[in-house]
């Protein structure tokens, strides 16, 4: 699944996602790869979504 500032995609292949967050990155939209899991709560929790931070 992706997640973007605005939504969360239907779940799909992980190749389609990385080519996906690709075009998103092209058009400089911030898109995050989630799993199935984290997508379904974020749906259920109002879309909160807690932003990675790489060290």
């Amino acid at each position: 699944m992706i997640r973007t500032d605005s939504s969360i995609s239907d779940a799909m292949p992980r190749s389609e996602a990385i080519k996906v967050v690709k075009e998103y990155e092209k058009n400089g939209i911030n898109a995050y790869i989630v799993s199935e899991d984290e997508g379904n709560r974020l749906k259920e929790n109002g879309n909160k979504f807690n932003t990675p931070k790489w060290s």
